[in-house]
């Protein structure tokens, strides 16, 4: 048989289906490209609606109810639109937050707190925020989100690290610490500090580092600031609290 000869009426429908059920959005819509007849099998409801639930595990019921709703392709793509804009958002904040090279990590908790809020699945994530043209920072919101509220296994966030090239960028965090009690006396603040990849924060090579971005300013911690690791400036221009 010739290559221009195999078609698609060459494909039992259900292998069709299988193999445009195993391809990414962008090649699916590549496909669909292709002729009429994968147009119709590309736009099917079942495909796109496994691509919603996803790339979108947190959406609500809710969100389905909508009177305008055009079968699930159009979902997808309205969705993906708002997404986008919100997203928009979060990077903005981050960044007008860490222009002096630190965050806070109230503002992290914040930013992190805004994905939740706009119910970001893993997908989300690895598009918009796993980038190496953006902050580490924006990296380090993402990564911690799809650990702490989507509850990824460590496996699947660093395979999405390592294949959007960001696994090895490394942060800052640096913590104050009251002093510790002795013989009645409380001693000076504690200075803690650590340098880490992305990738060992995502195996939790560093828990205590984890805890500490988790919990934020609270208890005996007076203080969290987070950095890029290769930034040049004056970065903790706030000293410890005496």
């Amino acid at each position: 048989m010739k290559q221009s000869d195999y078609t698609y009426s060459s494909l039992p429908n259900d292998v069709a289906l299988k193999i445009a059920s195993s391809l990414e959005v962008p090649d699916l819509s590549s496909l669909g490209c292709c002729s009429r007849v994968w147009r119709d099998l590309c736009g099917s409801d079942c495909l796109w609606k496994s691509l919603v639930r996803e790339r979108w595990p947190l959406l609500n019921e809710a969100a389905l109810q909508d009177p305008n709703f055009k079968g699930w392709r159009g979902f997808y793509k309205k969705q993906h639109k708002e997404v986008a804009g919100r997203a928009a958002s979060v990077v903005k904040f981050v960044e007008q937050c860490s222009l002096s090279e630190s965050l806070e990590v109230s503002n992290y908790l914040k930013a992190i707190e805004c994905l939740r809020s706009m119910q970001f699945g893993f997908k989300d994530v690895q598009m918009v925020l796993f980038k190496p043209k953006l902050n580490v920072l924006l990296n380090l919101v993402g990564l911690h989100y799809c650990l702490n509220c989507l509850q990824e296994p460590a496996s699947h966030v660093t395979e999405a690290l390592q294949s959007s090239k960001i696994s090895d960028r490394q942060v800052c965090v640096k913590w104050w610490k009251f002093g510790r009690r002795f013989y009645g006396f409380r001693m000076r603040d504690e200075s803690h500090s650590r340098c880490i990849s992305l990738q060992d924060l995502a195996t939790a090579k560093e828990e205590e580092v984890l805890g500490v971005l988790e919990r934020g300013a609270i208890h005996e911690v007076l203080q969290v600031q987070l950095s890029v690791a290769d930034s040049t400036s004056n970065l903790w221009s706030n000293q410890s609290p005496q």
